[in-house]
């Protein structure tokens, strides 16, 4: 059987989405996978993003992590979004990414996909599951195969307990409060092994 195909769509504004998808991604090519690890397009005018130093530092670190594209999508087997939460809502950016995916859902390329989602937010009410939600929203009108990490893993415990998908809160001087990388971790393979499982029963 061919290697499961991972996309990791992300969107960071400061790094701690980032963070999670290379945590990601660490996991899931343990996991045997072949991953891509990708950013939606920034649409924050950039004078916008040079007025805070830590968003202008991030997008300088990362400028060389390829921007997400419909091929993404549609290559991959699985996919795991990972979204700061705005508003108790997903960032316009990565709302931006998935509202540009009619053509493929038209043609049913969307359909199938394994699908799992990640969060942040400043505070632990204010609008991680949400995200989450949002996402999974957008992913039963694709008609993907959505796969939360459950409580099946001491890891999700550990992490704070979410069990649609990892969440971290980030305080002011924008760190992760919560230890939530086993949490990432077993989130990425569990996709991994439940797209395996459907990428055998295919074939």
């Amino acid at each position: 059987m061919d290697k499961v195909k991972l996309a990791i769509i992300y969107y960071s504004s400061t790094g701690n989405n980032y963070q999670m998808a290379k945590w990601a991604e660490e996991a899931a090519l343990e996991a045997g996978a072949e991953v891509r690890i990708r950013k939606v397009e920034e649409l924050v005018p950039e004078e916008v993003i040079n007025s805070n130093p830590a968003w202008k530092a991030h997008v300088e670190a990362t400028r060389n992590v390829q921007v997400a594209s419909h091929d993404d999508l549609e290559w991959a087997d699985a996919i795991i979004f990972s979204s700061p939460t705005r508003f108790g809502n997903v960032a316009a950016q990565m709302k931006n990414f998935i509202d540009r995916q009619g053509g493929l859902w038209a043609q049913g390329k969307l359909a199938n996909k394994v699908v799992s989602a990640m969060s942040s937010a400043q505070n632990p009410n204010g609008g991680q599951e949400a995200t989450i939600h949002a996402i999974y929203k957008s992913m039963c009108h694709w008609g993907a195969i959505i796969v939360p990490p459950g409580y099946l893993d001491a890891s999700v415990f550990k992490a704070g307990g979410n069990p649609y998908g990892t969440s971290v809160t980030v305080n002011q001087e924008n760190k992760m409060v919560d230890d939530v990388e086993e949490a990432v971790k077993y989130q990425a393979k569990r996709v991994v092994t439940v797209a395996k499982w459907i990428k055998k029963g295919k074939e």
